[in-house]
């Protein structure tokens, strides 16, 4: 019987947590708030997995075996019995401590982990019943794709937790990099400032959308610039870890620009509305 990991959240990154999974081998447990909520997350997965088998990175044998062994839900009692709960929801601090306690309840001796990328794990450790088998796991997008994990660790954090997620973490093809529970972490501590000030640049002037991108793309060997990484990740979201970050640094670096704000607003959050920096 293959090992179970338990998803909360059938998001972007839920999923990307979820097909990581699946594709590794383990059982997986998908648990959404609402019916509708699943059926976009397994919309969304079954195109990230159909295009690993256009690709032929994948047959359509191995795709539908690998779906038999997930499992959707809205009952928060199907993730007993795993080794690790994940928890994917919003990026706010309200709704992800909501949903971590609840997982708390029926997770029994399983690790929970926290995909936050900018709220302090130490601060949502806190909310927690059984500190010692808290973690962050701040895993990247697209995830089936990204190799890296910050495996953000609390004076809380038992050694065996620790060990125990690193091993997972390896276990689905993934390389764990631990850090210390600082606001943003590395990747968005080095990342959104870049985002923020392209985005300044723009509402300046300075340059086009398309030369800010291409400048950073072929001066810097980025693959992508960053108004069009903003794009892929979500203006919204973007927002957000910008404003956990500032709220808990007061840098203001971290201030997300009016641009991004106007953006949020008018609901032109990139890629998935079909509108962002660039049409899509």
């Amino acid at each position: 019987m293959a090992e179970k990991i338990s998803v909360i959240g059938p998001g972007t990154m839920g999923t990307g947590i979820v097909q990581s999974f699946l594709q590794a081998g383990f059982d997986v447990v998908l648990i959404g708030s609402s019916e509708d909520s699943l059926k976009n997350g397994i919309r969304r997965l079954s195109a990230s997995i159909g295009k690993a088998v256009e690709k032929g990175s994948m047959t359509e044998d191995q795709k539908n075996s690998m779906m038999l062994n997930l499992k959707q839900s809205t009952n928060y009692g199907d993730i007993s019995g795993s080794s690790i709960v994940i928890e994917a929801v919003p990026e706010l601090y309200d709704i992800k401590t909501q949903v971590l306690s609840k997982a708390e309840e029926y997770a029994g001796n399983a690790i929970i982990a926290t995909n936050t990328s900018s709220i302090p794990i130490t601060k949502l450790a806190e909310k927690m019943k059984r500190k010692e088998m808290f973690l962050g796991m701040h895993f990247f997008n697209p995830v089936p794709v990204m190799k890296p994990i910050e495996l953000i660790v609390t004076e809380y954090t038992a050694a065996e937790t620790r060990k125990k997620a690193s091993d997972i973490a390896i276990k689905a093809g993934k390389v764990p990099i631990e850090v210390k529970d600082y606001p943003g972490f590395v990747a968005n501590s080095v990342l959104m400032p870049m985002i923020n000030e392209a985005a300044l640049l723009l509402q300046k002037g300075v340059a086009s959308k398309e030369g800010i991108d291409q400048i950073i793309k072929l001066g810097l060997h980025h693959p992508m610039g960053p108004l069009e990484l903003a794009d892929f990740i979500g203006i919204d979201v973007c927002v957000d870890i910008m404003d956990s970050i500032y709220k808990e640094t007061e840098d203001e670096k971290f201030k997300p620009v009016d641009i991004l704000c106007s953006m949020k607003n008018e609901n032109k959050l990139g890629k998935k509305t079909g509108e962002g920096f660039y049409k899509y």
